[in-house]
C-alpha cells in the first residue's frame, strides 16, 4: 500500500468540487484532517456564531466521509505542529490543501511547507486571488475595473463531482472528539434561533436550489428586508460547503437580474484580492487620513455602543437588524449597511468596534468580506463610500418597505401602523417599552460632518 496522503481542511468543508481531496485520492490512502487552530489567527480566532456553525458543518462532513468509507480526523493546536505530528504517526508522504488568503493562513502554509511536502490548490473563488491584474500586471484596488477584468476570465472552470471512492489508510490515527471542543454555546444557549440554518454540504445545496427559484428577481428583492430576497448562501460559501463555481453555474442561466448576484460573487473575490495587498485590513485604515479622525470615546460612548449591539437605539430599522443578528447569526444585506453606517456616522464610533462585533456574531464572518465592507461604509477603504455620504436610516426603512421586518424583530412595535412604524418617536406613538432615539438624525449628521472637516 502506498503512503497515506493528508488532506488539510479549513474553509473548504465539502466533497464536491474539492481539488485538494481529488488530488489526494489519486495518490494513495487519504487522511482528512481538520485542526482547530486558535493560535494562528490570534485576535481573529473564530467568534461564537462561527463556532456554532463549524460544529455542525464538521458533523455533516464526517457523515459524508463515512459514507465513502473514510472519516474526519480532528486535532487541536498549531497547524504546522499537528500536521507534522500526524505525518510522523502515519508515515504520510504529502499534504494537500486548498489555498487560503487570510494572513494567518498564509503564514501557516509557509510554516507547513518548511516541514512537509505541501501541495496547495485553488478552489474557493471564481479565479485565484492575485491572478486578475491590470494591464501593467498590478493588482486592482477598485472593484468596478476588477469585476470587468474578472469577467474576461468567466465562466469559471466547471465544478468537479465528488470522488467515487476515498481510499482509507490501513489504520486510522487518533482523533479528538468534537464534543470536547465545546463549540456549541451553553449556559445560556444563545443559539436557539439558529435552528433554521442547515450547515453542511447538503444544506448548502438545498439553499442554492431555493435561491435559484427567485434568483432572476435578485436586484429588486435583495434590498427588501421584509421579503428576504437575498441568497443566504454566505455562510455556506464562507465555510466552503459550496464552491463559488457551483453557485455560478447553478444560477447564471436563470435570467432576469441574476447578473447582480454574480457581481456579489465577484465582490467576494475582490475582497480576497484586497487582503492580499493589505493583510491588516481588519485593523488598520487603508486611508491614512482616517488615522486622524476623532472617534468618540468614554463611558457615554460605551453605553451607546452597547445600545447599538442590543438593538436599543430608538431607530427601528437599526434595532431590527441588530436583534436579527443576535437571534439568528445573520443580518439582511441592506440592513447591514444601515446598521454599520449608523454606528460609524450617527454615533461616531470607530468602525473597528463594529467589525469585531460582527466577527463574533455572524455565522458568515469572513475576514476579507467583513473588513472590506466595514471600511467601505466608513470611507476609510481603498474603494469606499465617502464618509460625508451619511445614510438616513429612517428614509432607508421607508424606501425599502421594512415595516414587517421591524415588526418581526422589534415586538414592542408590532401594533404600530405602516405610517409610523419607521419613526414612531416622531409620529408621537412610541410605546413606553421602546427607547427614544439615542440621537437625532440632523444632530448626528452635523456632528459627523464636523468630524470629517476636522480630519481634513
Amino acid at each position: 500500500m502506498p503512503d497515506p496522503v493528508i488532506v488539510w481542511l479549513r474553509r473548504d468543508l465539502r466533497l464536491s468540487d474539492q481539488a485538494a481531496l481529488a488530488a489526494a485520492c489519486s495518490e494513495g490512502p487519504v487522511i482528512p484532517i481538520y485542526i482547530l487552530d486558535d493560535e494562528a489567527p490570534k485576535h481573529h480566532a473564530m467568534g461564537g456564531a462561527s463556532r456554532w456553525w463549524l460544529h455542525h458543518s464538521l458533523t455533516s462532513l464526517d457523515a459524508d466521509l463515512r459514507e465513502k468509507g473514510s472519516r474526519l480526523i480532528l486535532r487541536r493546536g498549531k497547524s504546522e505542529d499537528e500536521l507534522a505530528r500526524l505525518a510522523e504517526e502515519t508515515g504520510a508522504s504529502a499534504v494537500h490543501c486548498i489555498r487560503h488568503y487570510e494572513p494567518w493562513w498564509r503564514n501557516a502554509e509557509r510554516a507547513v511547507a518548511k516541514r512537509l511536502d505541501l501541495n496547495c490548490h485553488h478552489d474557493n473563488y471564481l479565479a485565484p486571488p492575485g491572478s486578475v491584474t491590470t494591464g501593467s500586471g498590478k493588482p486592482f484596488k477598485i472593484y468596478t475595473p476588477f469585476w470587468r477584468a474578472l469577467n474576461q476570465h468567466m465562466p469559471p472552470p466547471q465544478p468537479n463531482p465528488r470522488p467515487r471512492d476515498i481510499p482509507a489508510p490501513g489504520k486510522w490515527p487518533a482523533s479528538d472528539k468534537l464534543s470536547d471542543w465545546a463549540l456549541l454555546p451553553s449556559r445560556p444557549n444563545w443559539a436557539k434561533g439558529f435552528e433554521d440554518w442547515e450547515p453542511g454540504e447538503a444544506g448548502a445545496k438545498k439553499r442554492l436550489e431555493a435561491f435559484r427559484r427567485h434568483a432572476d428577481a435578485y436586484e429588486a428583492e435583495r434590498n427588501l428586508p421584509s421579503i428576504e430576497g437575498s441568497s443566504r448562501l454566505s455562510p455556506h460559501l464562507h465555510f466552503g460547503e459550496l464552491s463559488a463555481a457551483q453557485a455560478w453555474y447553478r444560477t447564471a442561466d436563470v435570467g432576469g437580474s441574476v447578473a447582480t448576484f454574480l457581481g456579489e460573487l465577484g465582490w467576494r473575490d475582490y475582497a480576497q484580492n484586497v487582503i492580499l495587498q493589505y493583510p491588516a485590513y481588519a485593523t488598520e485604515n487603508a486611508r491614512d487620513a482616517f488615522d486622524k479622525l476623532n472617534w468618540r470615546s468614554g463611558k457615554t460612548v460605551e453605553d451607546e455602543l452597547r445600545a447599538w449591539q442590543q438593538g436599543r437605539t430608538g431607530y427601528p430599522i437599526v434595532d431590527a437588524g441588530m436583534r436579527q443578528l443576535w437571534a439568528t447569526g445573520w443580518m439582511h444585506n441592506r440592513v447591514r449597511m444601515i446598521t454599520a453606517s449608523f454606528l460609524i456616522k450617527h454615533l461616531l464610533v470607530d468602525w473597528r468596534e463594529g467589525e469585531r462585533w460582527f466577527w463574533d456574531c455572524l455565522v458568515d464572518a469572513d475576514y476579507a468580506s467583513n473588513a472590506v465592507n466595514w471600511q467601505w461604509t466608513a470611507g476609510s477603504g481603498i474603494d469606499s463610500n465617502m464618509f460625508v455620504r451619511i445614510m438616513a436610516p429612517l428614509t432607508q426603512s421607508e424606501k425599502f418597505e421594512a415595516g414587517d421586518y421591524i415588526r418581526q424583530w422589534v415586538p414592542e412595535l408590532r401594533a404600530v401602523g405602516d405610517g409610523a412604524i419607521h419613526d414612531p418617536d416622531d409620529a408621537g406613538c412610541r410605546p413606553r417599552d421602546y427607547p427614544r432615539k439615542i440621537i437625532g438624525h440632523r444632530e448626528a449628521r452635523a456632528r459627523a460632518l464636523e468630524a470629517a472637516k476636522a480630519m481634513k
